[in-house]
């Protein structure tokens, strides 16, 4: 599928002083002459911060890099994970629509997204706060159906459950993500038959982390 950059531009990108400090410790991972193997964190870095990559943010990653911009444009365009044009502003939902979330009825939850959010996937709302569209497996088989926020995920999704979280989205609230039935992580939902032992965190280390440091849905700035 051939992919472009969106016509609309701004003006320029530079990076947060925090975000190009984490650049630079990416980029010394590498030998000298090899920058251009950090490309991939560092266009995710820019859309963290951004929501989106715009022409000027591939042109500055590609100036850090040492890379034609025209390369740094291939990989950001071959990733569908890369966004060319502006998303939602407060969130991007990504749904997973692969057999086991399909069994477990995500379709209900592309058709609530076309109600509430817009009718055609990778389109801002009206008010240009969520954006949504339906995506391959996201790995959580377990816990489907699954939507992927960011670096997120919120698991053993329902349409009522879905609901709940894009009203809250609008209303500019932070819900955890995870499981949002309570599971801890992938166990069953009825009765454990092993590791039966207590819990020392009722959150799973990957949602405690993102509690803690309340950066869910949040623009990665690094201010």
């Amino acid at each position: 599928m051939l992919r472009h950059l969106s016509p609309e531009q701004p003006e320029g990108f530079e990076f947060s002083e925090a975000n190009k400090k984490w650049v630079d410790a990416q980029i010394k991972k590498y030998p000298l002459g090899r920058q251009g193997s950090a490309v991939i964190p560092v266009l995710w870095r820019a859309q963290e911060q951004e929501g989106w990559l715009s022409k000027p943010a591939i042109e500055s990653v590609a100036s850090l890099l040492g890379m034609a911009p025209i390369r740094v444009l291939e990989i950001a365009s071959f990733y569908f994970m890369f966004h060319l044009k502006p998303m939602g502003s407060i969130a991007h939902l990504q749904i997973c629509g692969t057999t086991p979330c399909m069994l477990r009825s995500s379709e209900n939850l592309v058709r609530l997204c076309k109600e509430r959010i817009s009718e055609t996937p990778n389109t801002p709302s009206k008010d240009g706060k969520l954006s949504w569209e339906e995506v391959e497996c996201l790995g959580a088989c377990a816990n489907s159906p699954v939507v992927q926020i960011g670096k997120d995920y919120y698991e053993d999704l329902s349409e009522k459950s879905l609901n709940q979280l894009i009203t809250d989205f609008f209303a500019g609230k932070v819900p955890a993500p995870g499981s949002q039935i309570g599971r801890h992580s992938s166990e069953p939902q009825d009765k454990l038959t092993t590791l039966r032992g207590k819990k020392s965190n009722k959150l799973n280390a990957s949602v405690a982390i993102a509690v803690q440091l309340k950066d869910t849905i949040k623009r990665v700035t690094g201010e």
